[in-house]
């Protein structure tokens, strides 16, 4: 789900020397396409799209020190980093490994959520929710309790589908999502008795202790490097015997990584170690991919942490 943003630079042929070059860019002349984007450069020095689009190119020519070079022009030029160059740095080990910049996640998202169901589940095979439902399911079904449950978040809600995978066994629903557009969509299908524009840190800080019976990330946590502190609010505002599923990619190696994709891929050990540090109970970790990419199903982990 790559971005394709444009900030204007102010200057009209800076703007339409870019304009040339993304085209240039597309039709494979590598060369001629990073030339006019220097000459959009030159023209106007703070232009955050040229010069985070030749970091693409010279990632393409195979200049890794070009590229991080022109990253990093990008990210002093827009410093909320709404292109992400951020996350390209950390791809090249040019930077330590760090959350997403709100601003990018946020624009993805807004960008992305005309179109989100459709590309989601029709294009990508997307069954996150799906597979949180049966987890869920199974793991109430172990301790002999009903699923059913008075209150829940819905963690990174994007539109709605984890809420209407789980709509007659919610009684109270709330939404948290960083994209406004996103949020408009989740308003439209009626599902959430609330709604917030926020990240799932700072949202699961504004609710009060043991007050959520339920808490799902479907397809969110790819976008929170380190656990850690989503675990600890979850673990804070999970009333006893609540559920906190969710749903990440992972790898064969230890801790997380930022994977091709820019998504984050989380070990098993890591995610395993990450519950039991916050005290939580781990009822199920297992592999199961909520996706594909390419046609192929992209390994990842759906896990079910319980609140003694």
């Amino acid at each position: 789900m790559p971005i394709r943003m444009f900030l204007s630079s102010g200057d009209l042929m800076a703007d339409r020397r870019f304009d040339f070059a993304r085209d240039l860019q597309l039709n494979g002349d590598l060369v001629a396409a990073a030339d006019l984007l220097l000459q959009a450069i030159e023209l106007a020095p703070g232009f955050a799209s040229a010069w985070f689009t030749l970091g693409e190119i010279r990632v393409q020519l195979g200049e890794r020190n070009a590229a991080i070079e022109a990253f990093r022009k990008a990210q002093v030029a827009d410093p909320e980093d709404r292109h992400g160059a951020g996350l390209r740095l950390m791809r090249h080990g040019a930077e330590p490994l760090a959350d997403m910049p709100q601003a990018y996640v946020r624009a993805l998202f807004d960008q992305y959520a005309p179109k989100f169901e459709s590309a989601l589940v029709d294009d990508l095979g997307y069954r996150g929710p799906a597979l949180l439902f049966k987890a869920v399911l199974a793991a109430r079904a172990a301790v002999r309790k009903p699923a059913f449950f008075r209150r829940a978040i819905d963690l990174g809600c994007g539109t709605g589908l984890a809420a209407t995978a789980f709509a007659r066994n919610v009684d109270h629903f709330i939404g948290i999502d960083l994209s406004p557009r996103m949020i408009e969509k989740a308003r439209a299908s009626s599902l959430y008795a609330e709604l917030e524009v926020d990240d799932l840190l700072s949202g699961l800080r504004r609710k009060p202790d043991a007050s959520a019976e339920l808490i799902l990330a479907a397809d969110a946590m790819v976008y929170v490097a380190d656990l850690a502190p989503v675990l600890g609010e979850a673990e804070r505002v999970l009333a006893p015997g609540g559920l906190f599923a969710f749903t990440t990619e992972t790898h064969d190696g230890e801790g997380v990584i930022l994977g091709e994709g820019l998504r984050y891929a989380h070990g098993a050990d890591y995610v395993g170690a990450s519950v039991a540090a916050v005290e939580l109970n781990l009822s199920q970790l297992e592999d199961r991919s909520a996706r594909n990419e390419d046609n192929a199903p992209v390994p990842g982990l759906v896990v079910v942490a319980t609140k003694s």
